[in-house]
């Protein structure tokens, strides 16, 4: 009887240390980036934006946030480098609607930002990290968790082939100093090859 009574007490404390475990496990997940993205898409999209001029300036955001009411936002902001480094980064955080509008309004100093279709910004977004892929340059390594927030809005929607690089080869911009513009330029010399040296003309003499 002591033996039966002894093997439940511990069935009971391994089922409790289960539970526990699980209970943390669960509590970290919410707390990394993908957790808390995966969390706002119980709410609506409240906005969708995206720079103008994007593919003239080769530089802009894709901005989305989701939430209850405009009051307060969950928000996901993506840098792009439309000429060459795709995805160049990734941000996401809780706004308040007063600060974000503030947070719009720097942002549209340099490139305004207009209204846009979250099918049309997710497309803009999955096609430019295919074509720098392309290229041998990988998105910002927090694209992946991120990207989600856009939740069941289908990309392929849109039908548009977005026009990348400049003068439709990719050209790279800023500084050479920073180690992943220096790594870009490394992963496109790989991806093209050198231009084979011109053959020397034949020999006026030799040619008689």
């Amino acid at each position: 009887m002591a033996i039966n009574i002894g093997a439940r007490r511990a069935a009971k404390n391994q089922k409790r240390k289960a539970v526990v475990a699980e209970k943390r496990k669960a509590e970290v997940e919410a707390n990394t980036a993908a957790g808390r993205v995966r969390q706002t898409l119980a709410f609506p999209i409240q906005h969708c934006l995206v720079s103008e001029g994007l593919f003239e300036n080769g530089m802009g955001m894709v901005v989305l946030a989701r939430g209850e009411t405009t009051a307060s936002v969950y928000m996901a902001t993506f840098l792009l480098d439309t000429f060459a480094l795709g995805v160049k980064d990734v941000f996401f955080r809780p706004i308040a609607g007063g600060e974000f509008a503030e947070y719009l309004r720097h942002m549209s100093v340099s490139s305004r930002m207009v209204p846009a279709e979250p099918a049309y910004a997710r497309k803009l977004l999955r096609d430019l990290v295919v074509w720098a892929r392309g290229n041998g340059i990988a998105p910002h390594r927090d694209f992946a968790k991120i990207e989600p927030i856009f939740g069941t809005v289908n990309a392929d929607t849109w039908e548009i082939d977005f026009a990348f690089g400049h003068g439709g080869k990719p050209l790279i911009m800023g500084d050479p100093g920073d180690p992943r513009v220096a790594a870009a330029a490394r992963a496109l010399k790989r991806q093209i090859p050198e231009e084979p040296a011109a053959l020397p003309a034949p020999d006026a003499a030799e040619s008689a």
